[in-house]
Order: C-alpha cells, then sequence, then structure tokens
C-alpha cells in the first residue's frame, strides 16, 4: 500500500526531511552512529519518505544501501542487506564492485559454531566499512516489521557502536503489524531511550496538505464539495488521497479495485469478532459510544473490548472518550457491499432497538437514520420530525432541513400523514437555511396538494423566498397580490405590507418603503403578537427617514427596532435590524468605521442564532464594503475569505461576489473579477437596482481599466435605462462612471466621445443635485463628493480644470475615502502639468496619490500614475538628505507593504507557489501574481530571491532587536 515514489509530489513532509537528513547525516559526529526510524499506518507515505531522504542522504556524499525486508520471517537471513549490496553492485565501478562482492561472499561461508553469529556481524562490519571507504554508510531498509532475526541483530550491533563505520539506519514500519509479542516492538521500545536514535510517528496528512496533494494529482483545484468529500473519505492517509484524487481527474465514480481491494484485506485479517465490531462501527453513526457498541454486535463484554482492540491495532478503528470511529470512512462503502441488504437492515434494527431502550435523552436523528435503513419507513417518520423540531430549538436550520427532507421523502403516499403540514416546514426550513431553490421548490408542491394554505399566505411566503433568492421585481408582483387577495386576514396583510417595505427598501425606493412601513405599523397595532412586523417596518421606516429627513431620528428607530428583535428573540427578526442598521451607517450616513463594527458583531451574533449561510454573509459583505471604501483592501479580502467558506446562494452570494469584485477592480484581477460579475449577472434574473447598479458600475469601471470605454458606456447607459431606486448614491457614482469613461474616450482618441451621452448624463447629475437637496446631510455629503467628481469629469472633455479636481479631493479628504481622494489628486495634477503650471505642486499631488495607491494594492491606478509621472519626469519616491549614506534597514524596506502584501511575501519566503499561496490565503492564483507584482515593485527587486532575502533579512533585525 506504498504510494507511487517518482510520480507524486512530496506534501506536507518537507520538515521532517529535512529533520531525518540532520539526524542522520550532519549532526552525526565521525564514528558514532544514529538512527531514524518511521512508523505509520499503511499507505501514510514511509516508502515515500525513505526514498526522499535517501536520495539527500546520497547527494551528501553517504553510501547509501536500500533494501527491503520480505514477509517470510526467518528464511532468508539478511535478505535486505543482500538485496541492497547487489542493487549497489549494479551502479558501482568494476574496482569498486570488487569490494561489495567480497561481502557478498561472506554470506556464503559457514556460519555455525559457537562463535559464528558474532564472527558473521564482524565481518560484515568490516566489509562495510571497506566499502564506504571512509565515507558515512546510510542502511535504509523498508517493512521492517517483516525483518529477520539476523538483519535485526546486525542493525542492534551496529547501532550499539560495536563495528568500525559510522553508520546510520533510516527504517519504515508498518505500525499495524506490530501485534501482540511481536519482537520489533521491544526493539523499538530500547531505541526510543538511545539519544541516537529518532523515532518519529507519521500522522495522516492535515486537511490543506491533502488538498495540496489532491490538487497536484487533478492538475486543478478541487471543488469545495468535492475537497469536503475527498477530506472524509480518505482521512488524510497520503496512498488513499492519491487512489481518489485520480479516480477524480479521470471520471470515475465509482471505488478503485486497488483501494476495494486493499481495505478488504485488512478487514479479513482480523479475528472474528473484531470483524464483526468494525461491520457495526461502519454501519453506525459516529462516534459509536461502547455500550451501544456492545448491544449491537450483542458479545459479552471483555469479547467486545477484545475485539475493538484488534480493530484499533490493525489501523482500522480509533477510539475516544466518546466512542469509535472508523480511520477511513471509506472503509464503510467498501464494507456495504459485503453485506447483505437483510444483513444491513439487521444491524440498523439492532441500533434502533438499542438507542430505544436506552435511559436518558433520545437521539431521534440517529433513530430516524436506523428506522429508515431498517426498512421501516413508519417507525422513521416521527422520529425525523422530532429530530427537525430539535433542531430548530438549537437553531440548527440546517439540520432541520436535513431531517425534514427525509420526512417529506418518508410521507410519500403514506396514509393518515400531514404531507402538507411537512411540505410548509420543510420549505421554511430550506429558507431559513440559505437553501432558497430547494424552498421554492417545495412550496409549489405544497400549492398543488389538496391541504394547500390560502392563496394570501402562499403569495407571502413565495414572495419571501423570491426576493431571499434575489428576484426581487417578481418578489414585490408576490406581495402586491397577497395584499389584494381576499382571503388576506388583517394579520397577513400587517406581514406582507413589512416585508414589502423592507424589499422597497433593498430595491433603494426610499420613499415608498417609508410608505408601506407605515401602513404595516398601523396594522400591525390591530394584531396581538405581531413582533415581526413591527421589528421589519421600523427598521424599513427609521432607514427611511434617516435617508429622507433625520438621520438621528431615523437611528433611533433602527436601535429601537434591534432592541425588540433581541427581546422577542425571533433570529431572522434580530439579524434583519442588524442589517438595516449596519447597511445605513456604512452607507448613507457614512459612518463606516462605526458601520463595519456593527456589521461584524451582527455577524457574530446571527451565527449564533443558525443564521450563518445567509445573514452572517451579508453583514460580512457589508463590513467588506465598509473596508474597501475606507482603504482596508486587505482586511476586507480576509472578510470576503471568512464568509465565502459559508458558500452562500441567491441574494446573499450576489452581495459578495460584488464585493469581491470591488476589491477585484481595484486590484486589476480583471479574470476575477469578469468572473464575479458574470456570476452574479446569472443569479440576478428579476433582481433590483440594488444589485444591477452596482453591478453596472463595477462593469463599466472594469472595461475602463481594460480601455474598453465603448463596453463601459454601454453599461453606464444600461444602468441609468433598466432601474429605477431613490438611493442617489449609487446614481451618483453610476453617472460618474459614464462621465469618466466620456472623459477617457476623449483622452485616448481611440472611441468618439457620445456627446448625447454627455447631456443624458449631466441632465441626470443635475436632477441627482436637486433631489438631493431635501435629503438627510450625510446623505447630501455623499452625493455632493460624487458630483464634484462628475463637474471635474466633464472638464476633461475640454480643458481639465485644475480647481474642480482640487475640490473633489477636498470633498472626499473630508470623508476619510482615500481612493476617489487620490484619484482626484492625479488628474489635478494631470491638468496642472497639461497647462505648464506649478510643475512642484503637480509633483507633490502625484506623490500623494501614488503613496495612497502603493498602500491600497491598486495596480492598475499604480500604472496610470507612474505613466504621468514619467512622462512629466517627476521622481515619485521623495529622497531625503543622508538616505544614500545610511541605507534603511530591512524592517523600514518592508513598510511600505500593506498586511496582506506582507503575508504574501511571507509564502514567497517559504518557497510557495502563486496557487499554493492562493490556496492558502483563499483568493485567486491571478490576485497573487497582482501582489507579488506590487510587492517587486514597493521593494525595487526583479525575483523572487530578491524578495525573500528582504523578508528574511528583516526577520533577523526584528529579532536583534
Amino acid at each position: 500500500m506504498a504510494s507511487a515514489v517518482d510520480t507524486t509530489p512530496l506534501v506536507g513532509r518537507a520538515d521532517l526531511v529535512a529533520t531525518a537528513r540532520a539526524a542522520l547525516l550532519d549532526d552525526v559526529a565521525p564514528g558514532n552512529t544514529a538512527g531514524v526510524f518511521l512508523t505509520g499506518e499503511s499507505g501514510v507515505g514511509k516508502t515515500r519518505l525513505l526514498h526522499e531522504i535517501g536520495g539527500q542522504l546520497s547527494a551528501g556524499g553517504a553510501v547509501v544501501l536500500t533494501g527491503s525486508c520480505l514477509d517470510i520471517g526467518d528464511a532468508s537471513p539478511l535478505h535486505p542487506l543482500r538485496q541492497a549490496l547487489r542493487r549497489l553492485d549494479a551502479h558501482l565501478a568494476p574496482a569498486a564492485a570488487a569490494s561489495v562482492r567480497a561481502l557478498l561472499g561472506v554470506f556464503a561461508q559457514d556460519s555455525t559454531g559457537p562463535d559464528g553469529a558474532g564472527a558473521l556481524l564482524e565481518r560484515v562490519s568490516r566489509g562495510l566499512g571497506v566499502i564506504a571507504g571512509g565515507r558515512p554508510v546510510v542502511l535504509v531498509l523498508d517493512d521492517l516489521q517483516w525483518v529477520d532475526r539476523t538483519t535485526r541483530q546486525l542493525l542492534l550491533y551496529l547501532l550499539a557502536g560495536l563495528g568500525d563505520l559510522q553508520l546510520s539506519v533510516l527504517a519504515a514500519v508498518r505500525s499495524e503489524s506490530l501485534q501482540g509479542a511481536h519482537p520489533l516492538r521491544r526493539v523499538l521500545t530500547e531505541l526510543r531511550r538511545l539519544r541516537s536514535v529518532r523515532v518519529f510517528d507519521l500522522a495522516p496528512l492535515d486537511r490543506t496538505a491533502t488538498e495540496e496533494l489532491a490538487a497536484a494529482i487533478v492538475r486543478a483545484p478541487l471543488a469545495p464539495e468535492a475537497a469536503d468529500r475527498l477530506w472524509q473519505r480518505s482521512g488524510g492517509n497520503p496512498f488513499v488521497v492519491e487512489e481518489l484524487s485520480r479516480d477524480l481527474r479521470d471520471g470515475r465514480d465509482d471505488l478503485s479495485d486497488t483501494l476495494r481491494e486493499v481495505f478488504l484485506a485488512r478487514v479479513d485479517a482480523l479475528p472474528q469478532p473484531a470483524h464483526r465490531a468494525v461491520h457495526a462501527v461502519a454501519a453506525g453513526v459516529e462516534p459509536v459510544e461502547h455500550r451501544l457498541l456492545a448491544e449491537v454486535v450483542g458479545l459479552p463484554e471483555q469479547e467486545v473490548l477484545a475485539a475493538v482492540r484488534a480493530a484499533v491495532a490493525h489501523r482500522l478503528l480509533v477510539g475516544s472518550e466518546d466512542g469509535y470511529r472508523l480511520r477511513h470512512r471509506l472503509v464503510a462503502e467498501v464494507l456495504e457491499d459485503e453485506l447483505l441488504p437483510a444483513e444491513r437492515a439487521l444491524l440498523h434494527r439492532r441500533y434502533a432497538e438499542a438507542l430505544t431502550s436506552a435511559p436518558g435523552e433520545l437521539h431521534q436523528a440517529r433513530l430516524a437514520h436506523h428506522w429508515r435503513l431498517a426498512g421501516e419507513p413508519e417507525r422513521a417518520l416521527p422520529a425525523a420530525v422530532a429530530a427537525a423540531e430539535e433542531a430548530e430549538r438549537l437553531y440548527g436550520y440546517a439540520e432541520a432541513h436535513r431531517h425534514l427532507s427525509v420526512a417529506v421523502e418518508l410521507s410519500q403516499g403514506r396514509a393518515g400523514v400531514d404531507r402538507a403540514a411537512l411540505l410548509g416546514q420543510a420549505a421554511e426550513a430550506a429558507h431559513k437555511s440559505g437553501e432558497y431553490a430547494r424552498a421554492l421548490a417545495l412550496l409549489e408542491e405544497l400549492a398543488a396538494t389538496d391541504s394547500a394554505p390560502p392563496a394570501c399566505e402562499l403569495h407571502i411566503r413565495r414572495a419571501r423566498y423570491l426576493a431571499a433568492a434575489g428576484r426581487s421585481a417578481l418578489a414585490e408582483v408576490e406581495y402586491q397580490q397577497a395584499l389584494d387577495a381576499a382571503d388576506c386576514t388583517p394579520g397577513q396583510r400587517a406581514t406582507a405590507a413589512a416585508h414589502l417595505a423592507e424589499l422597497l427598501l433593498h430595491l433603494g425606493r426610499y420613499a415608498d418603503a417609508g410608505q408601506r412601513a407605515r401602513e404595516a405599523l398601523a396594522l400591525a397595532e390591530q394584531v396581538e403578537g405581531a413582533t415581526t412586523e413591527v421589528v421589519l417596518a421600523s427598521a424599513a421606516l427609521g432607514f427611511s427617514e434617516a435617508y429622507l429627513e433625520d438621520p438621528d431620528a431615523g437611528l433611533v428607530v433602527l436601535r429601537r427596532a434591534l432592541d425588540t428583535a433581541e427581546r422577542a428573540g425571533r433570529p431572522e427578526d434580530v439579524a434583519r435590524a442588524y442589517l438595516h442598521l449596519a447597511e445605513l451607517l456604512t452607507g448613507p450616513l457614512n459612518v463606516i468605521e462605526e458601520g463595519v463594527v456593527v456589521a461584524r458583531r451582527g455577524a457574530e451574533r446571527v451565527a449564533e442564532l443558525g443564521l450563518g449561510r445567509a445573514y452572517e454573509t451579508r453583514l460580512l459583505a457589508i463590513a467588506t464594503n465598509g473596508l474597501f471604501r475606507v482603504g482596508q483592501w486587505a482586511e476586507a479580502e480576509k472578510v470576503i475569505a471568512a464568509a465565502l467558506r459559508h458558500r452562500p446562494s441567491g441574494a446573499d452570494a450576489v452581495e459578495l461576489l460584488l464585493a469581491r469584485c470591488r476589491l477585484s477592480v481595484g486590484y486589476g484581477d480583471v479574470e476575477a473579477a469578469d468572473r464575479d460579475l458574470d456570476a452574479a449577472a446569472t443569479m440576478l434574473a428579476g433582481g433590483g437596482a440594488r444589485h444591477v447598479i452596482p453591478l453596472l458600475t463595477l462593469r463599466a469601471g472594469l472595461a475602463m481599466w481594460q480601455r474598453r470605454h465603448d463596453v463601459a458606456r454601454h453599461a453606464v447607459q444600461r444602468g441609468l435605462t433598466e432601474t429605477r431606486s431613490d438611493d442617489l448614491v449609487i446614481l451618483a457614482v453610476l453617472v460618474w462612471h459614464g462621465l469618466r469613461a466620456e472623459a477617457e474616450a476623449h483622452a485616448s482618441r481611440t472611441v468618439a466621445v457620445d456627446q448625447n451621452a454627455v447631456r443624458r448624463l449631466r441632465d441626470i447629475a443635475d436632477r441627482v443635485a436637486g433631489r438631493s437637496v431635501p435629503a438627510a446631510r450625510p446623505v447630501r455629503d455623499v452625493v455632493d463628493g460624487y458630483l464634484a467628481l462628475c463637474a471635474a469629469e466633464v472638464s476633461r472633455l475640454d480643458n481639465s480644470d485644475p480647481e474642480l479636481w482640487a475640490r473633489a479631493a477636498a470633498e472626499w479628504d473630508r470623508r476619510n475615502h482615500p481612493y476617489p481622494a487620490a484619484y482626484s489628486r492625479l488628474r489635478q495634477a494631470e491638468a496642472l502639468l497639461a497647462r505648464r503650471r506649478r510643475t512642484a505642486t503637480a509633483g507633490r499631488l502625484l506623490r500623494q496619490a501614488y503613496q495612497v495607491a502603493q498602500g491600497l494594492g491598486a495596480v492598475p491606478f499604480t500604472e496610470e500614475i507612474r505613466g504621468l509621472a514619467g512622462r512629466a519626469r517627476v521622481e515619485l519616491e521623495e529622497r531625503t538628505s543622508g538616505r544614500a549614506e545610511t541605507p534603511p534597514g530591512a524592517g523600514e524596506e518592508l513598510a511600505a507593504l500593506t498586511a496582506r502584501e506582507r503575508e504574501v511575501l511571507a509564502a514567497v519566503a517559504e518557497g510557495l507557489t502563486n496557487k499554493e499561496i492562493g490556496q492558502r490565503l483563499f483568493i485567486s492564483e491571478r490576485t497573487i501574481g497582482v501582489h507579488v507584482s506590487h510587492i517587486f515593485d514597493k521593494l525595487q527587486v526583479r525575483t523572487r530571491v530578491q524578495a525573500s532575502a528582504i523578508f528574511l533579512r528583516s526577520r533577523v533585525s526584528v529579532s536583534d532587536t
């Protein structure tokens, strides 16, 4: 079960290889001996390590003798040494080979008599000394568990220093073979006490190394689902990882015959009681408690203990305080086909009966699982429903959805079961766990039953699920149909109005949202216990008031809604209240730092409430956008990576994709930005302005960096034509991008300026300015900042006005938005240089913009600044007096790097590739390439080696201080 030596990369063992080489060669004094023994289960990579370490020892000048022990006991004395000498003989010159053949001849001599064995060992030792010729000798032995007695004596003789040469031993031992009174167990125990001997117990690979090995074999990073399944099935065993990865690469779903036969052989080698115990654990839900296992296998206590001990010794089971698990879940797949259907059903029946008879709390989820597989759905169904209710009490909505899905399946065609109620519960659980498409499908199945809910209720639920899935236009229609339905009760009207107010808020129609929110609150006053409706309507009303009228009053309403939600304890109400508060602070009110704190605090809270996949990801997207605006791009990357681990769907996924795209556009990662925009557009069928306008704005921004000004123009015009929004901020951003696209077209002279588009954009900018007058002051301030950019961009179409750009820079400085402030300074410098005025001021402005761009990691922006500076002969790096005489220390050299760039540089210094760094930091390989280029620019180096040297020098200087 050894891994293929030459065809796969060595992963996760580099430190061990270095340690073994040092122990066997570098740290061994002349005349001394050393030993390194590698122990571990089959397939853990021992043979591969012997090959790697042996190669390094040979390159270091040692004579390496490599042999393998045979599984035939003492029938072939000194077989591994003979094999090693024959291999050496085949690669030596004739003169040197004579010494090897002389030593081989020693084995043919009679060693009987009282001193025969001792004399043989002494002659072998002398012969090895002749072959070595003063060089260290390393004896590499594989499968040492099968070592013959004579070879074992020789190893002990040489390691005891009784020979006349410097000898080291490197050996691998299959740990599951060392059972009972195996003589090597005692030998290894004794050897562990010697300072010159190191024994390493090889553990399986961790998850990161497992995915790295698999990606190397598949030749592409694994999808998250495939990576999860591989990890669960392999347990990190390299041999199993390699086999499964080859199957994955070649498109095979079934388990390979190689793996199947390997595991079956190991199970078949067990004593019969242990065989039964492994089959039972494979059929159970891990961990299987000792008491439960004893009842299922039906053996006396001592026999159960002996059986488990044997299975653990053979590396098939692992035991802990909470019970027993299979070392590899793959064993369960193999054994499933080895039992007859009736045998499997009997095992599951025994588990169900044992669980039912157990004192204390009943494990409903396990009970449902075992009764279902025992072929008794009528007993599994109530257990599945009870398991779902238990999960919902603990806010485990994903688990509840899974159990209810089972219950729906079990209820098919069964009399006396309220299938409609199960479908309704399952749909709601799917919605809460972020499975929006599944929720809609279950709801449609419910609507087709004879016991379907009234039309109004169906409209409300369908609208909620559609809104969560990002299909806002359809959701709005459904809410209106609910309000118009004849069977709509006062409570349902309050619910529909409150949810519709929230939807309109998300669509950016704040005035409409406020009106609906007031209607919902009036309706809720007539309904007892309408807490959810009050929270939703209050959040929408508070946001609307803060945006349109009075920020302070609106914030008070929103914070009160959050307090109400927390007191009521409904998870979704708490999540929505946090969501609206964080959006208001980071968006219209521009209190970004506080908004980021609220978003992150809310994300932690909703994760506690079991809504991580849906609301936590949305809150983290809000935090990311806030961090982006204040220039903390590296921190924003980390937040996105954390959110994406939830694998969100629907509107939640769109929020994250757009947030990540903003970073990619800023970094200049064109491929990643394009990919995210395409994915978001695919998911936005029926989406509203809240998502569509930012998406088209990003599309325009990306196209401008690509010099595709006509594409940018088209994206902006689509945004102005196809959507409706009261959100003056996102409209102002879109108009700025449109005017910037026309200005860029004018400057490039590659695309003609569209004067009609310019007139339309200027008209819309004027309308935005007029509509912002009655808006709340913080909203007006942000809108004024974008309108200042718009006015300055218009001036570029004729003769760029430096004063307009200075005004824009001042606007954004006041709001602590470093990127648009730096962009304004670039354009101000450009205008000054074009007029051949105040070149010193232009140089200062370019240096300020360059410093911000470098700090952010904004590569395209940096390149544009460099291009202008180069044409104007402006030095971007200010030189201080005395700098040439006293160069900065390495720590100062790294001061120019952002936090993310330091992380990337540390990984570069480890020797990792861009792909490996991307996998570690959860960002694309191309983005890593952008970071590396940026690092080279800042450190003024050309190679990874030079950059690594600066990083390592920095660590030394820090440690010296």
